[in-house]
């Protein structure tokens, strides 16, 4: 099973951007999807955008147009660029493999990222 260590969380001024990082401790080139998800405090872990290993493309409506999912398999990691950024975007952000729509793989601890307005 493949361990991911999320990275690049931090606090940043509404309009501000991040990049973060999911470092994957073996090999993500046979995956099929790899995701972002996030959960903030009182609510459910969601997908936020997906990349298929042919670079195919999902994002959710709140963070089309600002977020950006990329995947480097040679360094076994994925990254998140995160734009204009907004205070509802506060959240802990997670990677994950993705079957279809649906987390498919352990957890790791998640990155914090705080919007303030």
């Amino acid at each position: 099973q493949v361990q991911l260590v999320e990275s690049g969380g931090g606090l940043v001024q509404a309009g501000g951007s991040l990049r973060l990082s999911c470092a994957a401790s073996g090999s993500i080139f046979s995956i099929n999807a790899m995701g972002w998800y996030r959960q903030a405090p009182g609510k459910q872990r969601e997908l936020v955008a997906r990349i298929t290993s042919g670079g195919r493309m999902n994002y959710a409506d709140s963070v089309k147009g600002r977020f950006t999912i990329s995947r480097d398999n040679a360094k076994n990691t994925v990254y998140l660029q995160m734009n204009s950024l907004k205070p509802e975007d506060t959240a802990v952000y997670y990677c994950n493999a993705v079957a279809g729509w649906a987390p498919a793989g352990d957890w790791g601890p998640g990155t914090q990222v705080t919007v303030s307005s």
